[in-house]
This record gives C-alpha cells, sequence and structure tokens, in this order.
C-alpha cells in the first residue's frame, strides 16, 4: 500500500477528484459501474437468460450509466460560475482587442495622409 493512501487503492496513479453537485470522483465512478454491471450480470444469470441477452443487459446498462455520468459532468460545467481568473482574462482579452483596433484605425488614418 502506498504511503498516504488508505485502504487498497494507490491513490498516487488515480486522477484528482473533481468535486461538485455529487462529489463523485472518477475512482467511484468505475468502481460503481462495475458494480453495477455486476449486478445486471447476475440478475441475467438467476433470471436463466442467454448470453446474448446477458451481453446486451450489461452493455445498455454500460450505456445508460455512462450517459448519466456526462450529463452529471455536463450540468457541473455549466453551472460553474467563472472565477476571478476567468475575469481577469477575459478583461485582458477585451483591452489587448481595443488596442488592436485602435492600432488599425490609426495605421488606416496615417496611410490616407
Amino acid at each position: 500500500m502506498a504511503k498516504g493512501g488508505s485502504g487498497w487503492v494507490d491513490h498516487r496513479f488515480l486522477p484528482e477528484q473533481v468535486d461538485g453537485l455529487s462529489g463523485m470522483s472518477l475512482p467511484k465512478f468505475i468502481v460503481g459501474m462495475i458494480f453495477a454491471l455486476a449486478i445486471v450480470v447476475a440478475w441475467s444469470c438467476f433470471d436463466g437468460a442467454s448470453l446474448d441477452t446477458t451481453l446486451f443487459r450489461a452493455v445498455a446498462c454500460a450505456i445508460v450509466i455512462q450517459l448519466g455520468y456526462f450529463l452529471l459532468v455536463f450540468v457541473m460545467v455549466v453551472r460553474n460560475s467563472p472565477t476571478s481568473a476567468d475575469k481577469i482574462r477575459d478583461a485582458e482579452r477585451k483591452l489587448s482587442s481595443t488596442e488592436v483596433a485602435d492600432g488599425e484605425k490609426f495605421s488606416a488614418r496615417r496611410s490616407l495622409h
């Protein structure tokens, strides 16, 4: 086990956690998805479904889970308010764009005279 890690997961090799509306991180999502798929496969086996049906149910479940996670991340990005760094960057862009426009005006006037 790695230093500073907790449990059986070595946190040095996992991506950084991105907390949002649900506090869901990528490792939590992957473990949850594996458990959900295992439940679907077990349910299909106990139901006596064929291998094709079991595979179809597992793939359909994985697609639904992926879409749900994508929508959750999309909502978190849309709801995210701009940070102060974003505001400063936007102000600098506006300032530099007006300087370029002014410079073009002056150069055009000089060429007319």
